[in-house]
């Protein structure tokens, strides 16, 4: 695992090499071991490349690395998971190779040099991001992984090209004077994280997953510092999807599995597959344990395979409501792994809270990003690589919305727009923590956590569902006010949530909300949180449900296998209690779950109003001053909780304190 940056344009050789010594400097927490610069003669383009050592770990793992044909220059990040077995295919064909070493970087540079870029692609099993210098026909080539494990961004900046791994190490590019761009800004405060293809600066964006951008250097129009710059029809630039999700999903459910017993099989097979190829490392490696279906999984897999105790690792929580760390211990003891717990307090988390602008790099809002980072941490103590079971809710029907979505609208779809207004008003006079206690009132697994933010989140929205799929978007969107929240915002932007061509071939709608929480909330929030949580100290986290073909495997599952008798995951808990007893298993899903709304109201009481003053935000003129304060005071009553979208508007504030 590794970070990667890179400047094309128009500076100075000199400027060139300071700036990607700056920007390179950045991503050291994401690369300790070693670092890399490469210049090409002409003093066009630079790469840097900050290196976490994990296969082969002698100098023969250098980056940037150039081919064995010296047609391209290479620097990578990720893991190639398969990459023996393409060096023995190497090695059998009419190429052959003399190897220097055995690190995955330099299988990649010798494939791309005898079967070409997109053919390698194809053939690749693991995580990626990925920039190709072609030094003879002036390319350059940004390539992201199929499900967008690792990040990219790219973009213009006064007059350069520019890429990283992460958005701090674009700012520390010559020069660099982006503007937070507020059309963006808004989208974030509906979902909570900036949705590719944006960022949050103008004129620089995210790689999608699956998507290969080129940039022809001997036709590229350089845009004026002071143009905005669209990825999608500029001149010498073009972007498409080499691996098509939406595409895979059509596919699959085209050619479904009829047989129970086959599919349980066949997923067992492909995942077991994947996690053994995911246990190459010449690092130490373990995993995470949160005790849930899709983590106790992974582990037990993990430990059929291996032939000592795996290292597992959990964090627990003092307080009661919010700790699962008793579940993951009874799951490790009765796996045999080597179980490592830390329990912390709430000044513990809180403490973390001021790194997480700096962590993050751009606003994020997902308040899980606080104990992601500490278990990271923890992990860190023992071990260079981690691997997580996150994927398996989007996959296999895991979130409360698959299950509760249908069930909500049949219920709602008679009304008419004003009797909606109304039942939502009816609902926000109830408080929050009634609705906590009425959600722990269900029987046994449908219990439902944070009821109340649930139910307050569901009150805003019922006037404005026309249909299942409105009422999907409003499960994964704020929608309360955003253009009066986020002022001289000039436009709504669209995301791939408005985009109904990519699910309209999925017949049920239970799929078409896990193809669109595939498409992004699962690599703009959930993968985006693990990544920065673990590179943040220097962690590789591995994820074998994206495996792709784990991923084509699942769409080939009709959705009557994925939930069964009103709970999801069918076939996944159906191979885990095989390895796992099921009664260390079945209780309501929490997720990973930090009471930041209490703590706004107690020991983050001034940090918050410090952050949310009136005089400070009508001085820094992003938000609606009258309107941030109501909201405030009305969280601070107790009359309504205002978690969700408060955390926003702080991670905001605070990550531009830190500019």
């Amino acid at each position: 695992m590794c970070g990667i940056v890179g400047i094309f344009g128009n500076s100075r050789k000199e400027d060139l090499s300071a700036s990607i010594c700056k920007m390179s400097a950045t991503l050291n927490h994401r690369g300790p071991d070693d670092s890399g610069f490469w210049i090409d003669e002409e003093g066009s383009i630079a790469f840097g490349h900050q290196r976490l050592s994990i296969l082969d770990l002698s100098p023969a793992g250098h980056q940037p690395m150039t081919s064995p044909c010296k047609k391209f220059v290479v620097v990578f990040n990720g893991e190639i998971y398969n990459h023996v077995q393409l060096r023995d295919k190497l090695n059998n064909s009419t190429y052959g190779q003399s190897w220097k070493g055995c690190s995955d970087t330099e299988t990649l540079v010798a494939a791309f040099s005898y079967w070409g870029i997109e053919k390698t692609l194809d053939q690749l099993v693991g995580m990626f991001a990925i920039a190709v210098w072609d030094v003879k026909v002036k390319k350059l080539y940004l390539i992201r992984d199929r499900l967008g494990e690792k990040p990219l961004y790219y973009g213009w900046s006064n007059g350069d090209f520019v890429f990283g791994s992460e958005l701090k190490s674009l700012r520390e590019c010559n020069g660099f004077d982006n503007q937070i761009d507020r059309n963006v800004l808004t989208l974030y405060m509906q979902y909570m994280y900036v949705p590719n293809p944006y960022s949050i600066f103008k004129n620089i964006y995210k790689m999608e997953p699956g998507c290969i951008v080129t940039i022809d250097a001997t036709a590229l129009d350089f845009p004026p510092e002071e143009a905005p710059f669209s990825p999608f029809n500029s001149q010498g630039f073009s972007a498409k999807q080499w691996y098509d999700l939406a595409g895979v999903a059509e596919n699959g459910q085209k050619n479904l599995i009829k047989d129970e017993s086959e599919a349980v099989g066949l997923l067992e097979k492909v995942l077991t597959e994947s996690i053994q190829a995911q246990l190459i490392s010449d690092v130490p490696l373990g995993a995470f344990l949160s005790g849930g279906v899709d983590s106790s999984l992974i582990v037990s897999l993990m430990q059929k395979i291996s032939t000592s105790p795996v290292k597992t690792f959990t964090i627990g929580f003092e307080d009661s409501a919010f700790n699962e760390a008793v579940y993951a211990k009874d799951v490790a003891k009765h796996l045999g792994t080597e179980h490592n717990e830390l329990y912390i307090t709430a000044n513990d988390a809180i403490d973390v809270i001021p790194s997480l602008p700096a962590l993050y790099d751009e606003p994020f809002a997902d308040s899980s990003q606080i104990p992601t980072h500490l278990v990271s941490k923890l992990a860190r103590q023992n071990v260079t690589v981690a691997l997580s079971g996150d994927a398996g809710d989007e996959l296999f029907g895991g979130y409360n919305r698959y299950l509760w979505g249908s069930r909500i609208w049949d219920k709602v779809k008679w009304m008419s727009p004003n009797l909606r207004s109304t039942v939502g008003g009816i609902i926000k006079k109830i408080p929050t923590s009634v609705w906590d206690k009425s959600g722990h009132m269900f029987p046994g697994k449908y219990k439902v956590s944070l009821m109340g933010d649930k139910a307050y989140r569901m009150a805003h929205r019922l006037k404005t569902v026309d249909s299942l799929d409105d009422m999907y978007r409003s499960l994964v969107a704020e929608g309360y006010r955003e253009e009066s929240l986020v002022i001289n915002n000039e436009v709504i932007l669209k995301t791939k949530l408005d985009n109904h061509d990519s699910i309209s071939n999925i017949d049920e709608s239970e799929h078409r909300m896990m193809l669109w929480d595939s498409l992004t909330y699962l690599p703009d929030d959930i993968l985006t949180k693990v990544d920065r949580a673990a590179m943040g100290v220097g962690l590789e986290t591995r994820i074998p449900f994206l495996d792709h073909r784990v991923v084509e495997l699942a769409w080939m599952l009709p959705l009557k296998m994925k939930i069964k008798n009103g709970e999801g995951k069918w076939p996944v808990r159906e191979i885990l209690y095989k390895y796992v007893p099921r009664d260390l298993i079945e209780r309501p899903k929490a997720g990973f779950a930090v009471p930041v709304g209490q703590w706004m109201r107690g020991p983050l009481k001034d940090w918050a109003s410090e952050l949310l003053h009136e005089e400070r935000i009508r001085r820094e003129g992003y938000f609606n001053p009258e309107l941030v304060q109501q909201l405030w005071q009305q969280h601070l009553s107790g009359k309504y909780d205002w978690t969700p979208r408060l955390w926003a508007i702080l991670m905001f504030q605070s990550w531009k304190e830190g500019l």
